[in-house]
């Protein structure tokens, strides 16, 4: 009976994980993987401002290309920064374990199955919840993920992100508590374009996670079809088969 209860929790347990910080809004990423141009642009903003700490070691430069209409060329010119990486490796980064791990507290996570692990809403929510912040290492913190040890690496293309506090009374006392972000100092970008430039790399991401996913979906309905005219021929063979019986 013991052996049954562990048993039992150990599979639950990772839902109670996701259930304990599931209390944070999430926008909708309303991710298209169809959309290839999406998926480039995704691609590239990956490749210009996340693959110098994040890898995706379990893709390979060439399956991207192919995948995303991109020829091997292009993609060695203008999204691969390794002078010693070829076509067919793997989409490692440039910063050894050791080192990353001295910069930054621990070595910065492999992105491939982020989208998988976190989900896309919460990535597109994530990316677009940064805010100023002096008492933290980099200078920023994040509303979906608090004292996240990450520096805002797209601020350059949002801007510079400031706290909405609302305050709240506990037991009498009156805490600030963080709300919401406003940009005071826009970036490259303008707020729309911004959400976009995210929901592509979020959209680049997903892909990252599962490139056959659509391959698949399409497969799941011949299947299904096969099914159940494999289940119309069975019937209607059993009948045949017993029609004198009965």
């Amino acid at each position: 009976m013991k052996k049954w209860i562990v048993g039992l929790l150990t599979i639950m347990l990772p839902f109670t994980v996701m259930a304990a910080g599931g209390n944070v809004h999430l926008d909708s990423a309303n991710n298209d993987l169809t959309d290839k141009a999406s998926l480039q642009r995704g691609a590239k903003t990956f490749m210009s401002y996340c693959a110098a700490c994040h890898s995706t070691q379990y893709q390979r430069y060439q399956r991207v290309a192919t995948d995303l209409g991109i020829p091997d060329d292009l993609m060695m010119e203008n999204l691969v920064f390794d002078p010693n990486a070829k076509i067919g490796d793997l989409m490692t980064n440039a910063i050894p374990a050791e080192d990353a791990g001295k910069w930054f507290g621990t070595p910065p996570p492999d992105l491939t199955l982020v989208a998988r692990v976190r989900g896309v809403d919460w990535l597109y929510t994530y990316l677009r919840s940064f805010y100023a912040d002096p008492s933290r290492p980099f200078g920023v913190n994040n509303t979906t993920f608090p004292n996240v040890g990450m520096p805002h690496v797209l601020e350059g293309l949002q801007g510079i992100p400031e706290p909405v506090f609302e305050t709240t009374t506990v037991d009498g006392e009156e805490h600030k508590v963080v709300t919401g972000t406003k940009i005071v100092k826009m970036g490259e970008l303008t707020t729309e374009e911004y959400d976009n430039t995210v929901r592509d790399l979020v959209n680049f991401l997903e892909y990252s996670g599962d490139p056959v996913k659509l391959e698949r979906h399409a497969l799941g309905w011949w299947v299904m079809a096969f099914l159940v005219i494999f289940t119309i021929v069975v019937v209607l063979l059993k009948k045949e088969y017993w029609r004198d019986v009965h």
